[in-house]
């Protein structure tokens, strides 16, 4: 049985990654965010404006205790996730566990250059997003720390390193080797 739970900042490319490794393992992608939003059938920026953010938090808790038994699954959670409650702690003792780790700089790149509405940093201009992001991943840090595996993807910036990313991944995990 394959259970990996990708786990790391908003802009790290956890969908990205999971998409892809989901795909090599011939297994099912789950992004938590999606998840949510099929099952409650509103976004997850409708959610934090109706319920604010410890609202927010709350479903997603439960939406994760749901998913994570999944069996043959890569899951990618939102940022924030492993953050509250013990959702680090449980995502641990069921899966393999990965922080995709990058730089502020590369997170506030990939966030400028991405599409998609992200409630936490909407109308913020580059400077505030870095600063935004240096500050919030100072925090968030010792919980993505708690991951079984670490991988940095700074570099992440072309197909084939993606695909690399990937094969690091698999060898990491000990998977089909």
């Amino acid at each position: 049985m394959t259970r990996i739970i990708l786990i790391g900042y908003m802009g790290a490319g956890k969908t990205t990654i999971g998409k892809a490794l989901a795909a090599t393992l011939g297994v099912t992608f789950y992004d938590l965010d999606w998840y949510i939003t099929m099952r409650y059938r509103r976004s997850v920026s409708d959610i934090f404006a109706e319920r604010s953010e410890a609202g927010f938090r709350d479903l997603e808790q439960r939406m994760l205790h749901e998913v994570a038994e999944f069996e043959n699954i890569v899951l990618s959670c939102g940022g924030g996730t492993p953050c509250f409650f013990d959702n680090m702690e449980y995502m641990n003792t069921l899966a393999q566990t990965v922080y995709l780790k990058a730089e502020p700089d590369v997170l506030t790149q990939h966030l400028l250059m991405g599409k998609g509405h992200r409630p936490l940093i909407e109308g913020k201009t580059p400077d505030e997003l870095r600063a935004y992001i240096q500050e919030t991943l100072t925090l968030r840090e010792p919980f993505y720390t708690q991951a079984k595996h670490i991988i940095d993807i700074s570099l992440l910036d072309s197909v084939g390193k993606i695909d690399e990313c990937i094969q690091y991944i698999l060898k990491e995990l000990r998977i089909g080797n």
